[in-house]
């Protein structure tokens, strides 16, 4: 089965360009393209997306509320957020909001296929530009707490700081020579652990709370 994924973005030009993309990627299809968040849910529901391109800045319903939205009611779709903007208020709004990656849109279009199917895989796709921001936002903030407070196993250590390395879970299994499957009940361990819903919140959590 291909890849749904539904594009909100109120440029026509961008968005007809990323239907292209997707389109001639192989193994994805665009399931919708909308100019705004007005109807997030119902267009959502309508396209059954397995991940959505969502654009920050649109008129109504602006990028951020539509993420909002489709995590209140839609939690299992993979939501990856574009902007040309790379300010800490934008990115970090995304995250919390509970956004699966972060690119700007100046990522070139094959690095966004690649994140599309990174996310699918359990990774936390960002642009280079954004996870040195993130990077450096939390090398800025006070040591606080260390993984004791967790209680994270060391294998599950290991794992966290591949997340934060920007890999998915195939790269890690890789990494590790490990299954995918036991990447997975890892990372599903660790977001418990953690208090978190998704591999962005996860990689936050452990700069922020220095976790590895």
């Amino acid at each position: 089965m291909p890849i749904r994924v539904t594009i909100f973005d109120d440029n026509r030009a961008r968005q007809e360009a990323l239907r292209l993309l997707v389109d001639k990627s192989g193994d994805m299809i665009c399931a919708g393209t909308f100019d705004n968040c007005v109807h997030v849910l119902r267009d959502v529901k309508a396209t059954s997306p397995d991940v959505v391109l969502m654009d920050i800045e649109m008129p109504g319903v602006d990028g951020i509320e539509g993420l909002r939205l489709i995590r209140q009611h839609a939690p299992d779709v993979l939501i990856l957020m574009q902007t040309v903007f790379d300010d800490n208020e934008r990115i970090f709004d995304a995250i919390h909001a509970g956004a699966n990656g972060y690119f700007l849109k100046k990522t070139p279009p094959q690095k966004l296929i690649e994140g599309i199917r990174d996310v699918l895989e359990g990774g936390a796709p960002m642009s280079p530009t954004v996870a040195k921001r993130v990077l450096e936002f939390f090398q800025h903030q006070p040591a606080a707490k260390t993984q004791s407070r967790f209680d994270l196993t060391a294998r599950e250590l290991e794992v966290l700081s591949l997340l934060v390395k920007g890999m998915s879970y195939k790269m890690i299994a890789d990494t590790t020579k490990t299954s995918f499957h036991t990447v997975n009940s890892h990372c599903k361990n660790i977001y418990e652990k953690l208090h978190v819903h998704s591999g962005t919140e996860a990689v936050v959590k452990a700069l922020k709370e220095r976790i590895v």
